[in-house]
């Protein structure tokens, strides 16, 4: 294949030329996106409700528009779902992505309007490139294939015609430019396979006999498609399968707990990696400096930034700050304001501002308790509802518990360690774990993703604890009392292994 990187640098480099106007024009160009979107908006259902035909300034649309969780829409969703014109976004929606998190429902459904294709989600994957690029100069990326790993749309609606739901990942490889295509694998039809069991093996055939030069995906998913063309080539290093990738785009969740599993099957002289911050609901950072793994908030592509001080995530009456009145060092929860229908829209991520002038971040977590380890987006309202169906239908009592990752191994998948202290224990603790990890699926679209047929991630295990275990940790971090909190979920082993020290001491 013919090396295309010269021609694609001179492209690409005036979205890094744009950039540079971050460290100096961040409240103008900000102000503008927003006037932007306001303005096309204005005769929708939400921009009549919210008079934006008067709103003229920032200030105008802080007094006039309120902080909007996902449930407080969701039922101007699903009239969009059912076809309705107009409601968040102008015109009619047919593409929505599926996550999870709410507190009210199994998913939530994120629009993806042609705004929010064009002017963020793609333009953020162009701006990832540029960067890039601009970072290597020796890189030779067009010279062969990208292999992207994405997810599949979803069957769980009964939708109108032309509308689908699914994985964001899904949505833009169908919406993809066909350009795109001749320099990308698998083709469509692997892709957007929804069976794993079939689609696994379906990758690793389409890419091995590919130049692949760069991946894009999640950590864990694609840690589980490199060791399984591995497997399938006798290779032990995927630069013996592909001797000329050059690096790894990843999001999604946090990629250190695969870091050093990434360095055994690679070559490390060869192997680069950034770091990228896309979701559901839009493109919003990306790295692009390689001594500085914070990322770059991305100012200019449809997307309106608020930031809201940790201390006052639970104050009703708490004001958002704009992106040119924060501070650096502190930590914040992201509201966003995005080209598809979502205003005010607190996003559950929580943000460190490294840097002002270009702004730059790193995520830090989510505002609520949660297991992110794999993708899985575990909420605590999950977990506490299908521990409680497990436990009615088993006859059994629990009086505490906490829950979290156990990460992947070299020859091991990875899966959530439950630790459980049982008022009423059920009569087989094995039963109750596959019933409950059952009941997970039931409760969390994503995990059930994750655990399709465990080609991602293993059943749950559970440690049973010894009555007062929970008590006994408590009291060892000063919190036992009236106040007393478990924490039930943690994307980290931070609670639960000290949790664990406490029952090995006692043996």
């Amino acid at each position: 294949m013919l090396n295309f990187t010269p021609l694609a640098r001179l492209l690409f480099n005036r979205r890094v030329r744009a950039a540079e106007r971050y460290a100096t024009e961040t409240e103008a160009i900000q102000r503008r996106q927003l006037a932007a979107m306001v303005n096309a908006a204005h005769s929708t259902l939400w921009g009549e409700q919210h008079h934006f035909s008067s709103i003229k300034s920032y200030e105008d649309f802080l007094r006039q528009v309120p902080v909007t969780p996902y449930e407080d829409i969701r039922p101007l969703v699903n009239r969009m779902i059912d076809g309705e014109r107009d409601i968040l976004w102008r015109g009619r929606v047919t593409h929505f992505a599926q996550s999870s998190g709410t507190s009210d429902g199994k998913s939530k459904y994120i629009p993806i309007t042609d705004e929010s294709f064009s002017r963020c989600h793609y333009q953020g994957a162009t701006d990832v490139v540029a960067h890039y690029l601009h970072l290597y100069p020796d890189s030779r990326i067009f010279a062969g294939k990208g292999f992207i790993l994405g997810g599949s749309y979803a069957n769980e609606l009964s939708l109108k015609p032309g509308v689908v739901v699914g994985d964001l990942s899904a949505n833009l490889i169908d919406n993809i430019n066909p350009i795109v295509n001749l320099v990308r694998v698998p083709n469509k039809r692997i892709a957007l396979m929804e069976d794993w069991e079939k689609k696994l093996p379906a990758l690793i055939e389409a890419s091995i006999g590919e130049n692949v030069t760069n991946l894009s995906g999640v950590p864990s998913w694609f840690l589980t498609v490199l060791k399984g063309a591995l497997e399938r080539t006798g290779a032990s290093n995927i630069h013996e399968i592909w001797p000329n990738l050059e690096v790894f785009f990843h999001g999604g969740i946090s990629f250190e707990p695969y870091r050093e599993q990434y360095r055994r099957i690679t070559d490390p002289s060869k192997m680069r990696y950034l770091e990228t911050y896309n979701a559901s609901e839009g493109f919003f950072a990306v790295q692009n400096d390689i001594a500085d793994r914070a990322m770059l908030l991305l100012l200019d592509i449809g997307v309106f930034y608020e930031f809201l001080p940790l201390d006052q995530v639970d104050d009703p009456d708490a004001q958002p700050l704009p992106i040119w009145k924060v501070e650096q060092g502190k930590t914040y929860a992201l509201i966003i304001t995005v080209c598809n229908g979502l205003w005010r829209y607190p996003i559950g991520d929580t943000v460190r501002i490294e840097s002002i002038n270009p702004v730059k971040i790193t995520i830090t977590g989510r505002t609520k308790h949660f297991i992110n380890a794999f993708g899985e987006e575990l909420m605590v309202h999950n977990a506490d509802a299908a521990i409680a169906k497990a436990c009615a239908e088993m006859g059994c009592d629990v009086a505490n518990y906490t829950a979290a990752p156990v990460f992947a191994g070299d020859h091991s998948r990875g899966r959530h360690e439950w630790l459980i202290e049982f008022n009423r224990r059920p009569a087989d603790i094995e039963t109750f774990a596959d019933r409950l990890d059952t009941l997970l699926q039931q409760e969390n679209s994503d995990y059930q993703a994750k655990r399709f047929k465990g080609i991602f991630l293993d059943r749950l295990t559970i440690v049973e604890a010894p009555a007062g275990l929970f008590d006994r940790w408590l009291a060892s971090t000063g919190k036992l009392g009236g106040q007393r909190k478990v924490p039930r979920l943690c994307n980290s082993r931070k609670f639960i292994d000290p949790m664990l020290s406490l029952i090995d001491n006692n043996k």
